[in-house]
């Protein structure tokens, strides 16, 4: 007991300390309901974790081309001289980006043209494949596909004219495109860093080049970049990852002093931030004793009005001698069930849909959101201007799956879900059909009769995250729910780290052999989306980017594929209406044929001490991006 008490102890005067420490040395702590896998690679290269990425956005800035507060694309005026777009006669469009002179990097080492340059130039190598990344430059840039395919010695669409000019020529048939500025967008990352000493890259008038670019030559200082955080990290953002503790998954910056502002020049005010994983179960208790002093983007309605009694708690601020604040704004996008749509049972559409009508969406919805939030029916959140502009279309248009079982029943003997383990007529217990070899594939739970039928149980393997009150609600409403067993229909719940859920999600075999096999029919998770709303190949048929983690939902259909390309591609940028009607019908199909079963769209709450002044977050303006403005008032 003596033991037990000292350790006790020790606890509450290191979350005390944590609290003092908050104010009097002007840092915030954190709270993220995503734990931090460390790999801190530029965005989706690899993974595309939600706090990785934040990490990722601290220590990255200086592109070209960035989001403002309202999700526009605007010239970095920091990072950018000029930017001029133009039109070549065969269909081409060729941009030239001035580049500033004077940035530096966190060491105080000079950015050069080079470091601007060399990872577009890696999309276009096929080095990055070979490493793993996915990357899909050589698709877009003139030249790019010639240079991966190794039967061009430069890309020609890619030229470094002088010390500061930067030039790209986008290939005819991705122009017009809606989102046409970024084409002319690169931020710098340290060539040395990621690549090592012995990489370089030139261009002698014919077009931009690698030298000593093979995957053993970087493919060890490539790793060691990805995941390294520490002092000597090269950096180019308002701060430094100087640490990351891999068992606590605890990671620390502090301000880049180097740093020369952001688009409007406005540079980081507050010294040190501690970003450390918030359990759903002990959150609160953590705002309460100071363990952490910021929790960002509250998810849960219950969560949310237990910080808003928090916030009015005049106790609590006695306690920690200072009180909590909040802003409120919708969320970009959405939380949902997903279904890998080429394996198991969830191939087929039927049983899509039919869990759709097992789950009683309205009720998940009001219950999960507790008043913050409603249902959705595609992918999409209710902060798009899209969603806001089409909101009675959609309402019209698309199926909404109302909660009814016996449809879902009708749906399952419809497409042959008729028969038990032996082949003989539906009674109760799980359901079976009869399906090809191709069907089968690897699914485990398939039963071969002797005269060699194959029978496939209504056996869903879920791969759930732990620590995850949706996950809470799903085993309850739907997987252990008295009308899923009725229908005939058995949910087994696995419960793992995010982390190792993505790996399975992706198939991403670099991780470890066993995710490349196709296991597990359906995940839930959210998604969240950035202002460029482009699905240009999140649906693609094409192997090589399915195998590089684009369409992660496995779903291959052509019209959906189509209709994603069409939306951003040939659209011009500004013209509004022309890409909304395409949107609308890219959402109709993706509703029909539902890869994924919308679970909610809500009202994101983020919760701050009320010592952070000038704290303006919203639904595309994000905390790494709030946090630039906003300082601690003595």
């Amino acid at each position: 007991m003596k033991k037990l008490f000292a350790i006790l102890l020790a606890a509450v005067m290191l979350l005390s300390v944590a609290a003092v420490n908050a104010e009097d040395a002007h840092q915030l702590i954190y709270g993220s309901t995503t734990e931090i896998s460390g790999d801190f690679a530029p965005d989706a290269w690899w993974t595309n974790n939600a706090t990785d990425k934040m990490l990722r956005d601290f220590t990255t800035d200086y592109g070209t081309v960035v989001t403002d507060q309202g999700g526009a694309l605007v010239i970095n005026d920091t990072t950018c001289e000029n930017i001029e777009g133009e039109m070549n006669e065969d269909g081409t469009k060729t941009y030239t980006v001035v580049l500033n002179e004077g940035l530096v990097f966190n060491n105080g080492e000079p950015i050069t043209i080079k470091d601007f340059v060399w990872p577009t130039a890696f999309s276009c190598s096929a080095v990055s494949s070979e490493v793993g990344a996915k990357l899909t430059g050589y698709m877009t840039i003139v030249g790019g596909q010639e240079y991966y395919d190794g039967t061009a010695s430069t890309i020609s669409g890619l030229r470094m004219l002088d010390d500061k000019t930067i030039q790209v020529t986008v290939v005819a048939d991705k122009v017009p495109y809606f989102f046409d500025l970024s084409y002319a967008g690169f931020t710098p990352f340290s060539m040395k860093y990621w690549l090592g000493e012995g990489v370089d890259i030139a261009d002698d008038g014919e077009g931009v080049y690698f030298k000593g670019l093979t995957k053993d030559a970087i493919e060890e200082q490539l790793n060691f970049a990805r995941f390294h955080a520490g002092e000597d990290r090269i950096t180019a953002g308002p701060y430094n990852l100087v640490e990351f503790d891999q068992a606590s998954k605890q990671a620390t910056l502090v301000k880049n002093e180097y740093y020369q502002g952001n688009f409007e020049g406005q540079i980081p005010s507050i010294e040190k931030i501690i970003i450390t994983k918030a359990e759903d179960a002990t959150w609160a208790d953590a705002l309460k004793t100071g363990a952490f002093n910021f929790y960002d983007t509250i998810t849960d309605g219950t969560q949310v009005n237990t910080a808003m009694d928090l916030i009015e708690d005049d106790e609590n601020v006695d306690k920690l001698g200072y009180g909590y604040d909040f802003v409120q704004f919708d969320r970009p996008g959405y939380g949902k069930l997903m279904f890998h749509s080429d394996f198991g049972p969830t191939q087929f559409i039927n049983v899509r849909h039919a869990i759709a009508h097992l789950l009683d969406r309205n009720e998940f919805a009001n219950t999960f959101c507790n008043g913050w939030g409603g249902i959705v029916n595609g992918p999409y959140g209710t902060a798009m201007w899209m969603y806001q502009e089409g909101e009675e279309w959609l309402d019209e248009n698309l199926d909404n799956y109302a909660y009814n079982p016996e449809k879902a029943v009708e749906l399952l003997v419809e497409d042959g879900w008729v028969y038990d383990e032996k082949g003989n007529d539906y009674v109760e217990g799980i359901r079976y059909k009869k399906v090809t070899p191709e069907e089968a594939g690897t699914y485990a739970h398939n039963v071969t009769l002797e005269d060699g039928t194959i029978l496939m149980p209504l056996i869903i393997e879920w791969a759930s995250s732990e620590g995850n009150s949706v996950s809470d609600l799903l085993s309850v409403m739907l997987a252990n729910g008295e009308q899923t067993a009725a229908a005939g229909v058995k949910i087994n719940q696995n419960v793992m780290s995010f982390a190792e859920l993505l790996n399975y999600m992706y198939r991403d075999a670099t991780q470890g052999d066993k995710y490349g096999v196709p296991t597990y029919c359906m995940y839930n998770l959210a998604s969240n989306f950035t202002p460029l709303y482009d699905q240009a190949y999140s649906f693609t048929l094409d192997p090589k980017l399915v195998a590089d983690g684009y369409n992660s939902d496995f779903i291959f259909d052509e019209e959906l594929d189509k209709l994603s390309m069409d939306m951003v591609y040939g659209v011009e940028a500004g013209d509004d209406d022309a890409y909304l009607e395409i949107w609308q019908n890219f959402i109709q199909r993706w509703n029909y044929l539902l890869p994924e079963v919308p679970l909610y769209s809500n009202i994101y709450v983020s919760v701050f001490p009320d010592w952070l002044e000038g704290y303006d977050q919203s639904s595309y303006w994000d905390f790494a991006q709030a946090i630039l403005y906003a300082d601690i008032v003595e």
